[in-house]
């Protein structure tokens, strides 16, 4: 059974609570914060102040993505609105390593993230230390976009090096997840499934969550 994470990116932001209430009704597991700087990304998304108005709403666990250059200025205020999952991108830090400890030494779960070109290799000195590995099937930045199905090879190559190495990371997938690509991307090795459009753009959004869960 997949794990999921919905993506409020693609959420109503103006009924933020409903929304948030909801989904963690149908079942998710995860609540996907999608923060965007600008710089990192080429879209603005949304930072602290709103992850500190999703508290009272709370019940599935905060899986924070920083899409953001310098992240490791940010790990304490992320974790302090309540963020339980902290994931971090390969490409966006000099010092990979560290950071990872610095999230772990907060109580968070450690995440490093990979965008669709950086290859595997870039996180292997790390991938006993973290607790997840995600790894983008869409470049970042935007909603909505189609699924890279090369992503799916990088995926059975993760779960392998699992395997080889006795690791214990779960592979988390974001990009482009609807009810073909899920499939795909679990019977690939992924673990976690993000899915933002594919569920709250959907007719029956209840039944999808339940769909991917099935996976």
């Amino acid at each position: 059974m997949a794990v999921i994470s919905a993506s409020l990116l693609a959420c109503d932001f103006a009924r933020l609570g409903e929304e948030i209430t909801w989904i963690q009704n149908a079942g998710v597991d995860f609540l996907h914060l999608d923060v965007m700087d600008g710089a990192f990304v080429p879209n603005i998304s949304f930072g602290i102040p709103v992850i500190k108005s999703m508290l009272p709403y709370k019940k599935a666990l905060f899986d924070a993505h920083l899409m953001i250059e310098r992240p490791e200025n940010y790990i304490d205020a992320v974790r302090a609105c309540g963020a339980d999952i902290i994931t971090v991108h390969a490409e966006a830090t000099k010092h990979l390593h560290r950071l990872v400890y610095r999230i772990k030494e907060t109580g968070a779960m450690a995440v490093v993230a990979l965008n669709p070109a950086t290859p595997l290799s870039t996180v292997e000195d790390v991938l006993d230390d973290v607790d997840l590995l995600l790894l983008m099937s869409v470049n970042p930045g935007f909603g909505g976009q189609k699924y890279i199905e090369s992503v799916s090879q990088k995926i059975g190559k993760a779960a392998r090096l699992r395997e080889q190495r006795g690791a214990s990371f779960k592979i988390e997938v974001d990009g482009g997840i609807d009810g073909n690509t899920a499939a795909v991307a679990a019977r690939a090795g992924a673990d976690i499934l993000v899915a933002g459009t594919y569920i709250f753009r959907n007719s029956d959004p209840e039944g999808a969550v339940s769909f991917l869960k099935s996976l």
